[in-house]
């Protein structure tokens, strides 16, 4: 037998096996769940500030029931051109308000993103974020998987 008679062959065969994978269905790609597995966020709402320009702050409860132990890592504010992880801690002998480290989580952790504590530093608010409103907060943990939730706009000097 000569080469072309054998490539020809060869190629036949190939286009055969080919064909026949396409007879079958294509499945559709399995959706990631929404969120991160035991990762629930209750009471939240975004505080304006009283002077207009100045960050907003963002408040509420987490808790944490999921299997993978992961770390708080960034925060985006829908509306906010920027937004932070924010705590207090004593340097130099006075509290001060300061950007977060990463904040572990593993199952059966709580903690409370509030006023005097953790938080949410939301900054450059748009205009369209009013109060009654709603703003999406996401969280990003470490790995880069992410949680929204919703967080209730509220006036400056309402209840926190």
């Amino acid at each position: 037998m000569n080469k072309p008679v054998i490539l020809a062959a060869l190629l036949g065969l190939g286009t055969l096996g080919l064909a026949a994978c396409g007879e079958t269905q294509e499945q559709p790609a399995a959706e990631a769940p929404e969120g991160i597995a035991g990762m629930t966020i209750s009471n939240a709402r975004l505080v304006l500030p009283a002077v207009a320009g100045n960050p907003a702050a963002v408040y509420f409860d987490l808790a944490y029931d999921g299997e993978r132990a992961v770390a708080l890592n960034r925060v985006h504010v829908e509306g906010a051109e920027s937004a932070e992880f924010h705590e207090y801690a004593e340097w130099n002998g006075q509290m001060q308000m300061q950007p977060m480290l990463p904040l572990p989580l593993k199952k059966g952790d709580r903690h409370s993103f509030e006023p005097g504590g953790k938080h949410v530093m939301a900054m450059k608010l748009a205009p369209e974020v009013a109060e009654g409103g709603s703003a999406e907060v996401t969280i990003t943990v470490s790995g880069g998987d992410k949680h929204s939730f919703p967080a209730e706009v509220r006036a400056a000097g309402s209840e926190r």
